[in-house]
């Protein structure tokens, strides 16, 4: 276990200005997406048609797991890119979650559009609380495997602070290629589950009518987006293995490469779901551009009254 020394913290820079300017940025960028999907979590939460249909529960769950994973990551980077070893496993999970979840809403995405008759059975709230079981036990493999093997190499060093990745706890080779072995299975299974919806729907869109050819269209380029994101989140699977050599050679350099990575392949992909779902989705930017503005501005109640919203 590669535990702090007091040389390394003597040269870690916590003091310096450039390092003080990137926690203050990292701050507002991450005070920022709070506040935005705290605003989300709101209009989802007061409106009924919202907590009933599956798509927004989903954007739903994808705003709790990316809000609670981003807290985590910046009280990281707050405590100068330490910390708990369990406070990493959690990380890991929430870092898995969001994009089986993705791939979910790919998927539901996928079922509305290509077999629209089929949608009110199969999206029923049976079938998203098994979904949600299924996310949450895939999403715990992996950290699971991993706290348990480093528990098992060190058991008297379980709760000791280390350098918040999770790839310094596997200090066996097997461990390490087991966890990847892991992590590359469901990589696999969630690009083939976004490659499959992604041709169903292209086929879909052409097939559609021009009545349903908007909306097809609007799914076609939501799965794409989707796509993008799940890239950004597996990128981020690899990151540590990126970083860690720079820890043995410079930490202020490690410091910067870290940095740059949170705010490429951390803050940047979960920034994306708001705009796919919050502002791109004319009917939840509606209320939430009235929640936003206080209530100022009025509804457009004969669109409230298509969508079946009741306003408040």
């Amino acid at each position: 276990m590669q535990n702090i020394s007091n040389s390394s913290l003597n040269r870690n820079p916590l003091i310096s200005p450039s390092f003080m300017q990137k926690v203050f940025l990292v701050q507002a960028l991450v005070g920022i997406f709070l506040y935005v999907n705290c605003l989300m979590i709101f209009t989802f939460l007061k409106k009924e048609v919202f907590r009933e249909d599956t798509r927004y529960i989903l954007f739903a769950q994808t705003l709790f797991v990316d809000s609670a994973f981003m807290v985590l990551t910046d009280i990281g980077v707050v405590g100068s890119f330490f910390h708990d070893s369990r406070n990493c496993t959690a990380m890991s999970f929430l870092s898995v979650c969001s994009p089986l979840t993705l791939v979910a809403m790919c998927l539901e995405r996928y079922v509305a559009i290509c077999m629209p008759l089929r949608h009110a059975d199969i999206s029923t709230s049976r079938t998203r609380f098994s979904g949600f079981v299924i996310i949450w036990s895939v999403s715990f493999i992996a950290p699971a495997f991993t706290a348990i093997a480093y528990i098992s190499v060190n058991p008297s060093s379980a709760f000791s602070y280390v350098v918040c990745s999770v790839e310094v706890m596997l200090e066996k080779e097997w461990q390490a290629q087991v966890r990847a072995v892991i992590l590359l299975l469901l990589f696999l299974f969630m690009l083939a589950v976004i490659v499959f919806t992604y041709i169903k729907i292209m086929i879909a869109a052409r097939a559609a009518s021009s009545e349903k050819k908007k909306s097809t269209s609007k799914s076609l380029r939501t799965v794409l987006l989707h796509g993008f994101q799940l890239f950004l989140s597996i990128v981020q699977f690899i990151t540590p293995y990126i970083e860690m050599p720079f820890w043995k050679l410079d930490v202020m350099l490690f410091i910067n490469v870290r940095y740059s990575n949170f705010i490429v392949f951390i803050l940047a992909p979960r920034c994306l779901s708001p705009l796919i779902y919050g502002m791109r989705d004319e009917k939840f930017f509606l209320v939430l551009r009235h929640y936003a503005l206080w209530g100022f501005n009025g509804f457009n109640h004969s669109l409230l009254i298509q969508w079946k919203i009741r306003p408040s």
